[in-house]
């Protein structure tokens, strides 16, 4: 851990922010005996004390997404335990710590790019899987697979990891253009576009039009990073073609939607507030009676309205919490996202992938709140880390677990193939070795001293 202190520091944070929201149902929730207050508190402070225990033990370069991932979903466990009174919501509790458990598995996997896209294929043919599943165990024209009589599974959800990881995968693949009648194109893209149409269709076939927008918009995000890249040299036609496709598909989408989905697109929910509007209206009933400070945990009504957990849970929070604290819980999923561009990735395929999975997330929350909102047709997808769902909070927490890799990921070596010849040392020249070299050279020694010559008179008259 290079830096304790930020680490404390942020534990502290996160303690005193779920503390002041127990103390806010403690003092104003409605409820009929404390414990129930009591054992909601333990369950949040114990999991932030063990998740904070357990962290130091994974080593990364940061852990900004960790700290707040744990302070979104233990906001969502208080709200979750609220909504019609206080008590405790064990199957929301188990979700949540499936969901960071999915966090680590995913950022493990997704660390390493180059064993990614050694997996390509297999992503490829897992989102085919996928689909193989949803129509041979979800029954006629479904996307739920049922376990019990309270349990099912929603294997879309599944898909959308898969489809970020498919385009990210895919982007160095961009300097690999074929001639194609007269264009020249990428077969990886076209593989790409394939996958989307595939899912679309599929989407629209088990009446689940709500996730499309989803699914696009993690393909729109790869598809303009691929235009990006800086060996791509993509050319004008391809996009206008692209554009006009995906144009094409939602007239088209709109044309052959079912009856009820027509309906919900141009609804006018006062006018038909008991019926196909019944949900909108109630929504924004709630949110103005909220008013900004809310009336109080437990004191809604929203409650009685179908999916008040899940579809419109913008609302009951804004009921029960008041518009303020929404606008808040909203914020800390914003502040998730834009970790990355606070702590860019570190190679083209991380920033893509971080891309693709703030792509779905943001398409997510939009739909959610403008929907409960009636700023836009009501559509059933659920707030990230937020609403009551299983499908989608593992999955969720799994693209979590994504954005970590982007923040600490693992480059290694490429390993040699086998078979291939080992790389010998680069020796030198022939010629270079033959040159003779100079011997060294040897000081210069003084000769040794004479004696001297002792000259007599009589020699000098010689």
């Amino acid at each position: 851990m290079s830096n304790p202190f930020a680490y404390v520091f942020s534990c502290i944070f996160v303690l005193l922010a779920h503390g002041a929201m127990l103390l806010n149902v403690y003092f104003n929730g409605s409820y009929d005996d404390v414990n129930a207050v009591f054992v909601l508190a333990a369950a949040v402070i114990g999991l932030d004390a063990v998740y904070f225990v357990i962290m130091p033990f994974f080593r990364q370069q940061t852990y900004a997404v960790d700290f707040m991932l744990i302070l979104i979903l233990n906001m969502g466990l208080i709200f979750q335990s609220c909504f019609g009174g206080v008590g405790f919501q064990l199957k929301h509790f188990i979700t949540i710590i499936a969901a960071l458990i999915a966090c680590r598995i995913g950022c493990l996997v997704c660390r390493d790019h180059r064993w990614i896209e050694d997996k390509k294929k297999f992503i490829w043919i897992g989102i085919g899987l996928l689909m193989g599943v949803i129509l041979l165990f979800t029954g006629s024209r479904s996307m739920w697979i049922s376990l019990g009589e309270s349990t099912s599974i929603q294997p879309s959800e599944f898909m959308k990891p898969l489809l970020v990881l498919a385009c990210a995968t895919s982007v160095t693949e961009q300097q690999k253009k074929h001639k194609l009648l007269c264009f020249n194109v990428v077969y990886e893209n076209l593989i790409l576009f394939g996958i989307i149409a595939g899912i679309c269709l599929f989407q629209w076939w088990c009446r689940d039009l709500g996730s499309i927008p989803t699914f696009g918009a993690i393909y729109v995000a790869g598809f303009l990073l691929r235009i990006c890249y800086p060996k791509g040299k993509y050319s004008n036609k391809p996009i206008i073609l692209a554009v006009a496709a995906l144009a094409v598909l939602a007239v088209i989408g709109i044309i052959v939607a079912p009856p009820y989905v027509r309906d919900r697109l141009f609804v006018d929910v006062w006018n038909d507030k008991d019926g196909n509007g019944y949900q909108q209206a109630q929504a924004l009933i709630g949110i103005a009676d909220g008013g900004w400070f809310g009336k109080g945990a437990g004191h809604g009504f929203l409650h009685n309205v179908f999916a008040y957990q899940s579809d419109i849970v913008f609302a009951t929070i804004s009921e029960e919490w008041g518009l303020l604290f929404s606008v808040m819980s909203v914020f800390v999923l914003l502040m998730m996202l834009a970790l990355p561009l606070v702590n860019p990735p570190r190679s083209y395929y991380h920033g893509s992938m971080c891309a693709g999975i703030c792509a779905a997330f943001t398409v997510q929350m939009a739909l959610n709140i403008f929907g409960s909102c009636n700023m836009i047709p009501f559509t059933g997808v659920t707030l990230p880390f937020i609403s009551m769902g299983g499908s989608s909070m593992v999955v969720s927490g799994f693209m979590a677990g994504m954005l970590v890799a982007a923040q600490s990921p693992v480059f290694r070596a490429p390993k040699r193939k086998k078979g291939s010849k080992k790389l010998q040392p680069v020796q030198q020249p022939q010629q270079m070795q033959s040159v003779p070299q100079a011997p060294p050279v040897q000081p210069i020694q003084e000769a040794p001293p004479q004696p001297p010559v002792s000259y007599t008179l009589t020699d000098r008259r010689k």
